[in-house]
């Protein structure tokens, strides 16, 4: 479907996965999600959009992110959308919400879709309303994860046996085990963040990546519960303010004034990695070194090959 080399695919992630980023993975034999909710607006994306024709050849997508209507969210997210389809972008990546208002003029100028969500029965709506293919995204991812609190080793199998479309596993793969425990599971790839987000040619600063290089598997929070909207980010200074104020009852308004996706980008450029909500799933545990983008790739393929002779073995 996606005209790729290897189905190892790297989630959107405001701020970090802009063109010169995705372009790297495209041409690391991956795929990425520019994600639109990084430009001020779309002329900015249109640009880049753009630059990613002089940088690769291979395919990539556009990740639009349906959040939650404030301002004039919806208005700017209609226009991202005639962007990518003016811009003749083949590949979307839709999350946060049911993508029913833009499937249509989505689909009309050919464009698949791929929905991402963390539970079955949301993937068989998506199904139902058109979408190609779905990212089933396990509680151990880093940010968003529903309300189901279902692992990726009950919620893959679960979606491939109730889908006929194409299911993809998010979160909890950074190496050959995973990318091959997905496979097993019927996965037709996996969508990863933390392990990109932590490579070399990654935008963030040096200091932010080292912190995650020594984070253990239980360096991750869980905030935003209070108000139904988990996210999984990195256990740090301002995660343990916004679990205190949800411990004591707080309100929407008070917590986006900590998560503000402006304080994010403000980290990752000056490297300070307590300033902000930084997404991270607890497979940071498994990642202790910052790798090139293709390494990161060639290494997941070379285990899991490994990893596949020995199975093979056995049943020898």
């Amino acid at each position: 479907m996606l005209g790729i080399d290897h189905p190892i695919l790297c989630g959107g992630m405001q701020w970090i996965t802009k063109a010169d980023f995705v372009a790297e993975i495209g041409n690391g034999g991956g795929f990425g999600f520019i994600t639109a909710e990084s430009y001020e607006g779309p002329e900015e994306l249109r640009r880049d959009l753009k630059r990613m024709r002089d940088l690769t050849d291979r395919p990539f997508g556009v990740n639009i992110s349906m959040v939650p209507e404030i301002g004039n969210v919806r208005e700017r997210t209609l226009r991202f959308c005639d962007v990518v389809c003016e811009e003749g972008v083949k590949f979307v990546e839709t999350a946060g919400r049911n993508p029913a208002p833009i499937l249509p003029q989505l689909k009309e100028a050919g464009i698949k879709v791929i929905h991402k969500l963390t539970s079955v029965r949301h993937a068989v709506s998506a199904q139902d309303q058109g979408v190609d293919a779905v990212t089933l995204v396990g509680y151990g991812s880093g940010g968003h994860v529903g309300l189901d609190n279902v692992a990726s080793f009950v919620l893959i199998p679960l979606a491939v046996s109730q889908l006929e479309i194409p299911v993809i596993a998010g979160g909890g793969v950074a190496d050959g085990k995973g990318f091959l425990g997905a496979l097993a599971m019927g996965a037709e790839a996996v969508l990863m963040g933390t392990a990109f987000l932590t490579s070399r040619e990654s935008p963030i600063h040096a200091k932010v990546k080292e912190r995650m290089i020594q984070s253990k598997e239980t360096d991750t929070a869980l905030i935003m519960r209070s108000i139904r909207n988990p996210a999984r980010c990195l256990k740090n200074k301002l995660a343990d303010e916004v679990l205190e104020m949800e411990n004591r009852g707080t309100t929407l308004k008070e917590i986006l004034t900590k998560v503000s996706g402006a304080l994010g980008r403000i980290a990752y450029d000056v490297g300070d990695p307590d300033m902000a909500a930084i997404g991270c799933g607890q497979v940071v545990g498994l990642i202790n070194e910052v790798k090139p983008v293709r390494r990161v790739i060639e290494d997941i393929l070379t285990e899991a090959e490994a990893l596949l002779d020995r199975l093979n073995r056995m049943k020898a």
